[in-house]
């Protein structure tokens, strides 16, 4: 994506996050004139400031929760990546407002700002559980999507296209199950399991760069892009780590999390009734309908949905050995077993 991001201008929301960094370093590769970091935390954009070196970077302390900041951070920007989110599901359900006030009207205020602003494009990073959501984080994502889309219906001459993206766990971002697995395996303890017939999608961080930077080419207002993946059960993803490390594969079963779910849906049976594929990405249009309901009442829907939705149950499931051999791919992986044993990184 380097070719056209040459000479712009790009915010990042919660940019000092997993996905943010690894976009920040992604932009960075080509020539772009100037990277914005937008986050609430000093300190990580202090650590990040050393780390990067490079004067093409801008760090903006605020909260989009705050329209005066984003209309600040927004000014003469090109494009925006919305990355800030409050993400751990058990803190959302305990503190469910402070989730719509993030995640929704936050949300909302990103849109708000880059339109004030004439900002080309907007991403919105979602995930696989906005799809039914049974959590105060999914439904809040899931509403992210539907102001997204709102937007594209109720600004049709919008100079500002605002499209999300959905995906499933990334691995080792932060936050997300194998550094804490990995953690327990080298202080001796058992990987702690809610369920292990729990299923997830998998999907590294450079894949989730990767999405966003295919619907940054392709986008069309309120579109809602999903990267195919494959899947594994929790149980099997701890077993392999266990191996990895060459630790007998024990686990501490401890019973299912505040909102958690079986398994993930990435793209529901009515999306994929109008989905198109893109080989591995997968395109939702909004639905631009108006409110006038009056053929679908008389006549019917044509597209009626029909099918299965794509979830983690019945997408590919990797294997144990599989799911090592995709482990070992990760760098922050390949460190954690040299600072182990360096036998055991080769």
């Amino acid at each position: 994506m380097t070719a056209p991001m040459s000479g712009r201008r790009i915010l990042i929301t919660g940019g000092t996050g997993s996905f943010g960094q690894a976009m920040v370093r992604r932009l960075l590769e080509g020539d772009v004139s100037e990277v914005r970091v937008l986050s609430r935390d000093e300190a990580k954009q202090d650590a990040m400031r050393r780390l990067l070196c490079d004067g093409r970077v801008r760090y903006h302390v605020g909260d989009v929760r705050d329209l005066d900041t984003l209309a600040r951070a927004t000014r003469d920007v090109d494009h925006v990546f919305h990355a800030a989110a409050l993400k751990q599901v058990p803190s959302c359900e305990f503190f469910p407002l402070e989730a719509v006030r993030t995640n929704v009207l936050g949300s909302a205020n990103v849109i708000e700002a880059a339109e004030r602003n004439g900002v080309g494009s907007v991403v919105m990073l979602g995930t696989d559980k906005a799809v039914y959501p049974v959590n105060a984080m999914g439904m809040t994502k899931a509403l992210m999507e539907k102001v997204a889309q709102a937007h594209a219906r109720s600004s049709p001459r919008s100079r500002t296209t605002v499209s999300s993206v959905r995906y499933g766990n990334v691995m080792f971002s932060r936050g997300s199950v194998i550094p804490l697995f990995i953690e327990q395996i080298r202080a001796g303890r058992a990987p702690t399991v809610t369920n292990p017939l729990m299923t997830r999608f998998l999907m590294s961080l450079p894949e989730s760069v990767e999405l966003v930077e295919h619907a940054f080419l392709h986008a069309r207002p309120g579109d809602v892009f999903i990267r195919k993946a494959a899947a594994c059960t929790v149980g099997d993803l701890a077993i392999a780590l266990c191996q990895l490390f060459d630790v007998p594969a024990k686990l501490d079963l401890i019973g299912v999390r505040h909102g958690e779910k079986l398994d993930e849906t990435l793209a529901s049976r009515e999306e994929l009734s109008r989905a198109e594929d893109f080989g591995d990405f997968l395109r939702v249009p909004v639905d631009d309908r108006d409110l006038n309901y009056a053929r679908y009442v008389s006549e019917g829907d044509p597209t009626a949905p029909s099918g299965v939705d794509f979830n983690s149950a019945n997408a590919t499931q990797l294997s144990v050995p599989q799911i090592m051999e995709l482990l070992r791919t990760l760098p922050e992986v390949r460190a954690e077993l040299a600072a182990c044993d360096p036998a055991l990184a080769s």
